[in-house]
């Protein structure tokens, strides 16, 4: 068997999952290209590999039909809408991710950037940098109204912690989970009533055709002044446009985000005091990386009965 490792980082914060491979007797081909490879480049590292340990590059039409050999897309990560899920089906390519590692990194990004904006870190940071001494009143996250909108596995870890903070946290999902909310103290509303409530609105939506979501210009209207975005789910899922105006205006009092519409992210966001931008390392703590890519290699192996 032959896989093209497309992560350029593979094994760098452990070497047991390259040694897991070779141990297999599986032959690898790396991307030491040194950048998230494009479709050209998969197909060229790729062209005659029977599985991918996959990151976010893109696994669209024109590339799965140029790769003949693929059986196996193994996502070192949880989300798989950089793989055209409906043409892997058509060739019989297996789709593996690895859900439960982004859980804690991803929920711990967001209370860090809640935090970040109740608080003013970055933008005093900004102003002490520059030789400004001045000091602005932030906000207690305590009994703050956090909304959150998808209560998957990272929604509900967020909220859970969020409870524990003692804020006054509501949900919403197209299928709520009642009973964990229930259990959790978590109260579900409609989409229109968590826009208004929110204090602090934040997003952990996956982007399907099925189920489209996007925080554009009238749902970003519907929002208290002064309230906070916190974005650590998918870029597509804001209008960034919107979202300019919407701060720079100070209708919203600030914005949180790790992912954007286009990567690397240049856009007018960065002229904007009220915001934290991260390029997109929710899930880039050591530990989570290499046990990412650890379950990757484990359900390949799996996959190919190598285990």
């Amino acid at each position: 068997m032959k896989v093209l490792v497309a992560l350029q980082s593979f094994s760098k914060y452990s070497e047991t999952p390259c040694k897991l491979l070779q141990e297999a007797g599986v032959a690898i081909v790396l991307n030491k290209l040194g950048h998230r490879l494009n479709q050209m480049e998969i197909i060229q590292l790729g062209k005659d590999c029977d599985a991918v340990i996959a990151g976010v590059e893109p696994y669209d039409e024109h590339v799965l039909n140029n790769l003949p050999n693929l059986k196996c897309i193994s996502r070192s990560g949880v989300g798989i809408d950089n793989i055209d899920i409906e043409k892997a089906e058509q060739k019989g390519i297996a789709i593996l991710n690895t859900p439960d590692v982004v859980v804690q990194p991803v929920a711990e990004m967001t209370i860090a950037m809640i935090f970040d904006l109740l608080r003013l870190l970055t933008l005093h940071t900004n102003w002490l940098k520059s030789g400004r001494w001045e000091k602005l009143a932030g906000h207690l996250l305590s009994g703050r109204k956090v909304g959150i909108i998808g209560l998957g596995r990272i929604g509900k870890r967020v909220a859970e912690m969020l409870k524990v903070l003692n804020a006054d946290v509501y949900g919403f999902d197209i299928y709520p989970d009642r009973v964990w909310a229930d259990m959790h103290g978590v109260k579900i509303t409609s989409l229109q009533s968590i826009l208004e409530v929110s204090d602090v609105l934040c997003l952990h939506v996956s982007v399907s055709k099925e189920n489209p979501f996007i925080l554009g210009k009238g749902e970003i209207a519907q929002m208290k002044k002064d309230s906070i975005i916190i974005n650590t789910s998918r870029g597509q899922v804001i209008d960034e446009g919107a979202l300019y105006e919407a701060l720079k205006s100070g209708h919203l009092g600030g914005a949180g985000l790790d992912v954007f519409g286009n990567e690397p992210y240049h856009g007018a966001l960065c002229e904007l005091e009220n915001v934290v931008l991260t390029p997109h390392i929710s899930t880039l703590t050591e530990e989570s990386r290499a046990e990412m890519e650890m379950q990757a290699v484990e359900n390949l192996l799996r996959y190919f009965k190598y285990k």
